[in-house]
């Protein structure tokens, strides 16, 4: 995706949702849409202080929390009160190494039959949503001998 039209993505949305376009927050969104790592906020914030090294780290946190609330981001939180962010929003499942934290795309959603199966199993709660995410170990964590077994 060229600058102009991250860029006018990222106007239109912020608009919508009565936010205003800041460099600042234009820096954030190009780095999020331009990687697959799924960074933390401090890794946004020391990619984007290569192009604005007067950026704050409390600026990269604001834009991050900006852009998932205008629905341009993804943050994947985690027990250990830890969060990712991921930029690309089309449907996709995670898959975060229990090694070294790693998180990878999966693609792909699951069939609508099979949510609703869930939802219906879960009576007394009404469920919005859902987040499906795999863990294990990636290629370069595996466990010498193989694959540990999947607990139950």
């Amino acid at each position: 995706m060229s600058m102009q039209s991250t860029d006018h993505r990222l106007r239109e949305a912020l608009e919508a949702s009565g936010q205003r376009f800041t460099e600042q927050r234009a820096a954030v969104f190009r780095y999020l849409v331009s990687t697959d790592v799924h960074p933390t906020a401090d890794e946004v914030y020391l990619a984007v202080r290569e192009d604005l090294p007067a950026i704050s780290l409390a600026t990269v946190y604001k834009s991050l929390e900006t852009l998932v609330g205008c629905g341009l981001a993804v943050k994947l939180t985690y027990a250990d009160h830890s969060a990712r962010y991921d930029g690309n929003t089309d449907p996709h499942h995670h898959a975060r190494c229990m090694s070294c934290g790693r998180v990878l795309d999966i693609p792909g959603e699951i069939p609508t039959a099979d949510i609703e199966h869930l939802r219906q199993e879960a009576t007394g709660f009404t469920v919005t949503g859902y987040r499906l995410e795999l863990s294990g170990y990636c290629s370069a964590c595996l466990p010498e001998g193989g694959p540990k077994p999947a607990a139950a």
